[in-house]
Protein backbone atom coordinates (compact mmCIF):
# COMPACT_ATOMS: atom_id res chain seq x y z
CA UNK A 1 0.00 0.00 0.00
CA UNK A 2 1.73 2.93 -1.15
CA UNK A 3 1.42 5.80 1.67
CA UNK A 4 0.46 9.62 0.62
CA UNK A 5 3.41 11.58 2.05
CA UNK A 6 1.02 14.80 3.10
CA UNK A 7 -0.97 11.93 5.48
CA UNK A 8 2.12 10.63 6.64
CA UNK A 9 3.25 14.00 7.85
CA UNK A 10 -0.33 14.75 9.53
CA UNK A 11 0.14 11.30 10.86
CA UNK A 12 3.89 12.54 12.89
CA UNK A 13 1.98 15.81 13.73
CA UNK A 14 -0.65 14.00 15.16
CA UNK A 15 1.66 11.58 16.95
CA UNK A 16 3.53 14.77 17.96
CA UNK A 17 0.35 16.29 19.76
CA UNK A 18 0.00 12.91 21.45
CA UNK A 19 3.37 12.31 22.32
CA UNK A 20 3.19 15.71 24.53
CA UNK A 21 -0.41 14.01 25.64
CA UNK A 22 1.48 11.04 26.67
CA UNK A 23 4.23 12.72 28.85
CA UNK A 24 1.70 15.42 30.56
CA UNK A 25 -0.45 12.68 31.36
CA UNK A 26 1.78 10.92 34.04
CA UNK A 27 1.21 13.73 36.23
CA UNK A 28 -1.83 15.17 35.33
CA UNK A 29 -5.23 13.39 34.49
CA UNK A 30 -6.93 13.71 30.99
CA UNK A 31 -10.80 14.59 31.01
CA UNK A 32 -12.04 12.57 28.41
CA UNK A 33 -16.44 11.98 27.96
CA UNK A 34 -16.46 8.28 27.74
CA UNK A 35 -15.31 4.89 28.54
CA UNK A 36 -14.67 4.52 24.58
CA UNK A 37 -12.18 7.49 24.86
CA UNK A 38 -10.57 6.43 27.54
CA UNK A 39 -10.24 3.02 26.13
CA UNK A 40 -8.29 4.44 22.80
CA UNK A 41 -6.02 6.99 24.60
CA UNK A 42 -4.76 3.22 26.63
CA UNK A 43 -4.82 1.79 22.81
CA UNK A 44 -2.03 4.38 21.91
CA UNK A 45 -0.04 4.05 24.83
CA UNK A 46 -1.38 6.98 27.96
CA UNK A 47 -0.49 5.33 31.18
CA UNK A 48 -1.50 7.96 33.20
CA UNK A 49 -5.03 8.84 35.09
CA UNK A 50 -8.12 9.03 32.29
CA UNK A 51 -11.01 10.68 33.99
CA UNK A 52 -14.59 10.07 32.45
CA UNK A 53 -17.19 13.11 32.39
CA UNK A 54 -20.05 10.29 32.19
CA UNK A 55 -19.86 8.74 35.31
CA UNK A 56 -23.25 9.87 36.40
CA UNK A 57 -22.82 13.05 38.07
CA UNK A 58 -24.19 16.21 36.94
CA UNK A 59 -21.75 19.07 35.56
CA UNK A 60 -21.34 20.75 38.79
CA UNK A 61 -20.71 17.32 40.77
CA UNK A 62 -18.03 16.33 38.10
CA UNK A 63 -16.27 19.43 38.64
CA UNK A 64 -16.65 19.51 42.09
CA UNK A 65 -14.99 16.35 42.55
CA UNK A 66 -12.23 16.76 40.17
CA UNK A 67 -11.18 20.18 41.97
CA UNK A 68 -10.93 17.79 45.20
CA UNK A 69 -8.69 15.48 43.92
CA UNK A 70 -6.84 17.46 40.91
CA UNK A 71 -5.03 20.78 41.06
CA UNK A 72 -4.55 20.69 37.15
CA UNK A 73 -6.19 18.65 34.48
CA UNK A 74 -6.41 18.04 30.20
CA UNK A 75 -9.43 18.88 29.23
CA UNK A 76 -10.03 16.27 26.37
CA UNK A 77 -13.88 16.46 25.14
CA UNK A 78 -15.16 15.81 20.75
CA UNK A 79 -14.90 18.35 18.59
CA UNK A 80 -18.33 17.87 17.99
CA UNK A 81 -21.59 19.88 18.63
CA UNK A 82 -21.99 17.81 22.37
CA UNK A 83 -18.10 17.78 22.59
CA UNK A 84 -17.77 21.64 22.53
CA UNK A 85 -20.93 22.24 24.66
CA UNK A 86 -19.21 19.49 27.30
CA UNK A 87 -15.83 21.45 26.93
CA UNK A 88 -17.69 24.94 27.22
CA UNK A 89 -19.53 23.76 30.37
CA UNK A 90 -16.88 21.54 32.33
CA UNK A 91 -14.62 24.32 31.55
CA UNK A 92 -16.46 27.06 32.95
CA UNK A 93 -16.91 24.67 36.11
CA UNK A 94 -13.07 23.87 36.08
CA UNK A 95 -11.62 27.05 35.31
CA UNK A 96 -8.27 27.73 36.18
CA UNK A 97 -7.18 24.24 35.69
CA UNK A 98 -7.11 22.90 32.35
CA UNK A 99 -6.59 26.21 30.14
CA UNK A 100 -2.80 25.90 29.82
CA UNK A 101 -3.21 22.67 28.16
CA UNK A 102 -5.87 23.52 25.68
CA UNK A 103 -3.30 23.77 23.07
CA UNK A 104 -3.08 19.56 22.96
CA UNK A 105 -6.96 19.39 22.44
CA UNK A 106 -6.58 22.05 19.75
CA UNK A 107 -4.22 20.95 17.45
CA UNK A 108 -5.72 17.29 18.12
CA UNK A 109 -8.70 18.41 16.61
CA UNK A 110 -7.08 20.86 13.49
CA UNK A 111 -5.51 17.82 12.77
CA UNK A 112 -8.38 15.02 12.57
CA UNK A 113 -11.65 17.58 12.24
CA UNK A 114 -11.57 16.42 8.57
CA UNK A 115 -11.52 13.02 9.30
CA UNK A 116 -12.77 12.28 12.70
CA UNK A 117 -15.05 14.04 14.94
CA UNK A 118 -13.95 12.03 18.83
CA UNK A 119 -11.04 10.88 20.49
CA UNK A 120 -12.13 7.42 19.94
CA UNK A 121 -11.59 7.45 16.25
CA UNK A 122 -7.63 8.57 16.54
CA UNK A 123 -6.50 4.96 16.58
CA UNK A 124 -7.54 4.14 13.70
CA UNK A 125 -7.23 7.08 11.81
CA UNK A 126 -3.29 7.32 12.71
CA UNK A 127 -3.08 3.84 11.37
CA UNK A 128 -5.37 4.85 7.91
CA UNK A 129 -3.00 7.70 7.66
CA UNK A 130 0.09 6.23 8.73
CA UNK A 131 -0.27 2.86 7.27
CA UNK A 132 0.50 1.12 10.36
CA UNK A 133 -0.77 1.23 13.93
CA UNK A 134 0.66 4.00 16.10
CA UNK A 135 1.51 4.36 20.24
CA UNK A 136 3.02 6.77 21.98
CA UNK A 137 5.58 5.45 24.43
CA UNK A 138 8.39 6.29 26.45
CA UNK A 139 10.86 5.30 23.79
CA UNK A 140 9.57 8.22 21.22
CA UNK A 141 11.45 10.85 22.75
CA UNK A 142 9.75 14.37 23.92
CA UNK A 143 7.55 15.78 21.27
CA UNK A 144 8.26 19.73 22.97
CA UNK A 145 5.63 22.24 23.36
CA UNK A 146 2.35 22.47 21.12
Amino acid sequence: MQINPADLERATRIQDALQRLYELNKRIPVVVEGRKDVNALRSIGLVGEIVTIHSGKSIYEFAEHIAERFHKIILLTDWDEKGEQLLKAVGKETEGMWEEFSGIREALKALCQKDIKDIEGIPALLQRLAGEYVTVSENEGFAGDI
